[in-house]
């Protein structure tokens, strides 16, 4: 089961980190340039939880470039054990914040017609940053599946 594409310490494993933290990278800069992001707390979840999805995913690719640098092997059961919870952490909270940012978002565009009734307020930014986060998620749904099954595999 060492073969699987993704896990820690391949090329795989440091793409799906990257892609990670790109995403959340780019979720916090669309949302940061939206005017009144902070007025809505669902908004503010999703920069905080997008926040922690790009400093786990950064140290994880940090490790992931040492190991495939030094020719280490990241397979050791605390590691995976570690690597586990903090994927499955980071990737429940950031699919909450983005579904919250969604739900807000659909209000918005759809059911009170706030964007329609007042053009300076951000929507297609509101939209992007999420559309972003949930590219964040399945990434890191995607690295939480493959180490929860490399963990099974131990």
């Amino acid at each position: 089961m060492r073969e699987m594409a993704g896990r820690p310490g391949t090329w795989g494993g440091l793409a799906l980190r990257a892609g990670q933290l790109a995403f959340a990278a780019a979720c916090i800069c669309v949302m940061a340039s939206a005017p009144g992001f902070t007025n809505y707390t669902a908004f503010c979840y999703l920069i905080a939880s997008m926040g922690l999805q790009a400093l786990w995913s950064l140290g994880l690719a940090c490790l992931d470039f040492y190991a495939l640098v030094l020719r280490k092997d990241l397979h050791q059961a605390f590691l995976m054990s570690l690597f586990v919870v903090g994927d499955w952490v980071a990737a429940i909270l950031s699919f909450a914040a983005a579904c919250s940012a969604g739900g807000v978002v659909v209000l918005f565009e759809r059911d009170v017609y706030f964007c329609r009734r007042d053009p300076q307020l951000p929507c297609v930014r509101f939209e992007v940053a999420t559309a972003f986060a949930f590219l964040s998620c399945a990434f890191s749904a995607t690295s939480a599946l493959v180490m929860f099954w490399l963990l099974a595999s131990l």
